[in-house]
């Protein structure tokens, strides 16, 4: 897929190799005195069972918190190969998958983590790793292909599956080699940028703080406020909360942090694994941009 893609936009191979691993350059070789990576801080994602969502279907969402001059060379890739499994994934140009879903009722959405691990050479680039969760058929392969590969970068994937009962929903914390795993509580399951489960590595959010601290927390509890079946407003509710902003869950840019490093929400995915569908909109989810809803 990385040599067709270089192929048709005319290009050398190892520039697309290097896109796709765009993530791995940026911690660089620790061994090499390269220095640490920026501030985390991309991202807060939702996973809702059928037993809590509306219509009993299972439903993603997440914002997408990235450089605000990005949003112009992102896109959404629709494929379909020669077996007619068919995916639809929001991603940056000349990257094969970032938060997206399949034909076989398979979606994750993903947050960047950090751990003291990160940066070991010879892993499979994150966003390759994504991919592969999203050529899976059914959650089973998804855990594997994710889990099986090597890796030189931390991430996090909620991986969900539209199916009987309400689907399924697990989230996979990855780093390099040690893995952690969180389920549904009350139908539920959110996550941000920094471990919960309790793996043996050393978090690098504690050098750093910020509002991954309490996104994740503050969005259980919002979503928990409501009494009724959640949907897609309910979780578009959630994703523009300003408690602590600009650093918020709808994450605005920051005049205090330099140009390169600001960042604000640029995207926001819902996406709905029964039906499936996935709707984008331009962010922060709070300028009320209606967004696009497309079936795959």
């Amino acid at each position: 897929m990385l040599d067709g893609v270089a192929h048709g936009a005319g290009v050398e191979p190892a520039l697309i190799y290097a896109i796709n691993a765009r993530s791995e350059l940026l911690y660089g070789s620790p061994a090499c005195g390269s220095p640490s990576p920026a501030e985390p801080g991309e991202c807060t994602s939702i996973g809702v069972l059928g037993s809590r969502a509306a219509g009993g279907r299972i439903l993603l969402a997440q914002n997408w918190d990235w450089h605000p001059a990005h949003r112009d060379v992102n896109l959404l890739l629709r494929t379909e190969d020669e077996r007619g499994h068919r995916v639809a994934a929001l991603t940056e140009a000349g990257m094969l998958a970032k938060a997206g879903l399949n034909g076989a009722g398979v979606g994750v959405c993903v947050n960047l983590l950090g751990s003291d691990r990160d940066g070991r050479p010879g892993g499979v680039p994150y966003h390759v790793i994504l991919r592969s969760v999203l050529e899976a058929d059914s959650l089973s392969w998804a855990t594997r292909n994710a889990m099986r590969a090597p890796r030189s970068a931390s991430i996090n994937l909620l991986i969900g599956q539209a199916g009987p009962g309400g689907g399924e929903l697990i989230d996979l914390e990855l780093a390099p080699g040690e893995a952690g795993w969180l389920h549904p509580v009350d139908g539920v399951l959110v996550h941000a940028n920094h471990f919960e489960a309790p793996l043996p590595v050393y978090d690098t959010i504690k050098d750093w703080g910020g509002s991954s601290l309490f996104r994740s927390a503050r969005a259980r509890r919002l979503l928990a406020a409501y009494p009724d079946a959640l949907g897609p407003r309910e979780l578009r509710s959630v994703l523009e909360d300003h408690l602590g902003h600009p650093l918020s869950i709808c994450r605005h840019a920051d005049a205090r942090d330099a140009e390169a490093d600001r960042s604000e929400t640029i995207w926001t995915v819902l996406m709905d694994l029964d039906a499936r569908t996935i709707s984008l909109i331009a962010g922060p989810p709070c300028s009320g941009e209606e967004g696009t809803t497309i079936a795959i």
